[in-house]
């Protein structure tokens, strides 16, 4: 058996707006092994960004719990969740949400400074994680200097920048053309194959989803099915 990485175990999220409570997440229950790549798809307001945003500690569950490397999530403080979330974790959006004033290499070693790296070491790690990824010879060029697909290897350079355990993306490829984003997901599965580090990808792209090991279906704020790709290691 692969060790387990992420557990969720009834999960529930209510959002109130006014008298009126609007169920996100209906008892969810997964489990996600150490290494793997999982897809969460289905239709908007399924629940799929909600679900990564409870998992990955970013928003509070209503019930329910999420266990990580064996700790529960509830069981941690604010500041100790942070703390976790910055050691422990990557994160991938869409937009890339890399400050337009800083270089790429000053982007990617934000996430270190502010946990307290000694900046030499950081720029240090923050330089090869932009080899690992290509992007050596534009450290110095800022964001609006960079096309989307660089752009978005910055942010994947950022997120690995600290060797997390789990890299959260919610819709990487989306603002991407088809090529880049068939670039970018290569990138990831490379990143996965070689470091063992544990993805859980949002996306409405079936190729996308087709690339990772396993795919989740989500529907009114719960797991409809899954599904196997066989393209494991």
């Amino acid at each position: 058996m692969a060790d387990v990485m992420i557990e969720v175990r009834d999960l529930v999220k209510t959002y109130e707006t006014g008298t009126v409570q609007v169920p996100a997440l209906r008892g969810v229950n997964l489990t996600v092994p150490k290494g793997e790549m999982l897809a969460v798809m289905g239709p908007s307001g399924c629940g799929k960004t909600t679900l990564l945003n409870c998992m990955s500690g970013i928003d509070e569950p209503t019930s329910g719990a999420i266990i990580i490397e064996g700790v529960d999530l509830a069981d941690m403080n604010d500041n100790r969740k942070t703390e976790y979330r910055a050691r422990r974790m990557g994160f991938i959006f869409q937009f890339y949400n890399l400050l337009p004033v800083l270089s790429a290499v000053e982007n990617v070693e934000l996430p270190l400074l502010v946990s307290g790296t000694r900046p030499a070491e950081a720029r240090t790690k923050a330089t090869a994680a932009l080899e690992r990824v290509g992007l050596g010879p534009w450290a110095t060029h800022k964001p609006a200097q960079l096309s989307g697909g660089q752009r978005q290897r910055v942010t994947i350079a950022r997120a690995l920048v600290n060797d997390p355990a789990i890299v959260w993306a919610d819709e990487p490829t989306g603002d991407l053309d088809s090529h880049t984003a068939d670039e970018i997901m290569e990138l990831m599965q490379t990143l996965n194959r070689e470091h063992q580090q544990t993805f859980v990808i949002v996306t409405h792209d079936p190729g996308i989803a087709a690339r990772c090991h396993r795919i989740v279906h989500m529907r009114d704020g719960e797991i409809e099915r899954e599904e196997r790709n066989g393209n494991r290691g």
